[in-house]
């Protein structure tokens, strides 16, 4: 039986059994071991991945005959190079996909230059926003998010390694910079990874927090991958990540930060690793079970 909490629902990223920006990670992998393997678990959901039919009509017998549902997706922008207008244009699949699966969020990205999933580049050399650019992203930004507000799903900016919104500072100047409707995906490993403290940014930012990736972080191997300045997709396949309570994210202090805000919203397992060095099915129950004590502990 899935976790019953109060407030908040527990999902999973599918990138826990395949990854999509590296197919030798788990593309063997079938969808239906991946959703078996969730619902088993112990999850009421599951966000999108590649191997998810991306029609709305196909995808619902196969998440009904799993009982699980549709958590959100990814939506790569570029906002950089493009304005609102065309940004929204061309979301119009990936949004009406979430809307007709009852999503009410989008995992939102700024992927301009973005170097995440090249293995030949280097973390050091991930872009870096000019002066000149910030004020017209924000700007656009805002335009998209007032826009999907409208439609009935919220936008969840995912700051995330290798792009233009990589650390805390960042976070917090793209916060500060846009309106109300851009709100903020916490992801505690990303942020870790950055050399940011999620706990910090988590109370700065609360009330516009809208989703959660719960990615936790080997802190021996992290300071390994650092030290040689490896790329992003190198530093996953080393093991960098790992889930709920396995690392050194301290999930107990972050629990009772998102109860005292009222948080309603998904906690989403997203740990990218190696499935033949982590079986994904034992690190999925891993997280589910750790989760789902912390979140009820705190009273979610």
């Amino acid at each position: 039986m899935p976790h019953q909490l109060k407030s908040v629902r527990l999902g999973i990223n599918p990138i826990t059994w395949s990854n999509d920006d590296l197919p030798e990670l788990g593309g063997d992998i079938p969808l239906d071991v991946c959703l078996s393997e969730t619902k088993q678990a112990g999850y009421d959901g599951i966000e999108l991945g590649n191997k998810f039919p991306r029609q709305a009509d196909a995808l619902k017998p196969i998440m009904a005959r799993h009982g699980l549902d549709i958590v959100s997706g990814w939506y790569s922008a570029n906002l950089l190079e493009r304005d609102a207008k065309a940004e929204i244009v061309a979301m119009q699949p990936h949004l009406g996909l979430l809307k007709a699966m009852g999503c009410k969020v989008m995992v939102f990205a700024e992927t301009s230059r973005g170097i995440a999933g090249d293995r030949r580049i280097p973390l050091s050399k991930r872009p870096v926003m000019a002066a000149n650019e910030w004020p017209v992203f924000t700007r656009r930004l805002t335009e998209v998010a007032d826009y999907l507000a409208g439609q009935g799903v919220a936008m969840a900016y995912h700051h995330h390694m290798g792009t233009v919104i990589e650390t805390e500072a960042e976070v917090d100047r793209m916060m500060a910079a846009t309106g109300s409707a851009v709100g903020l995906l916490l992801d505690t490993g990303h942020l870790t990874y950055a050399g940011g403290d999620p706990m910090a940014a988590a109370r700065r930012h609360i009330k516009r927090i809208n989703h959660v990736h719960c990615k936790d972080v080997r802190r021996a191997v992290l300071e390994r991958v650092r030290g040689v300045d490896k790329s992003f997709m190198d530093s996953v396949v080393d093991g960098v990540f790992t889930v709920p309570g396995d690392g050194a994210v301290d999930y107990a202090r972050l629990m009772p930060i998102l109860a005292s805000a009222g948080y309603r919203g998904w906690l989403v397992v997203e740990a990218e690793q190696d499935p033949k060095k982590a079986h994904p099915f034992t690190y999925a129950q891993m997280g589910c079970t750790y989760l789902a004590r912390l979140a009820q502990a705190a009273g979610l």
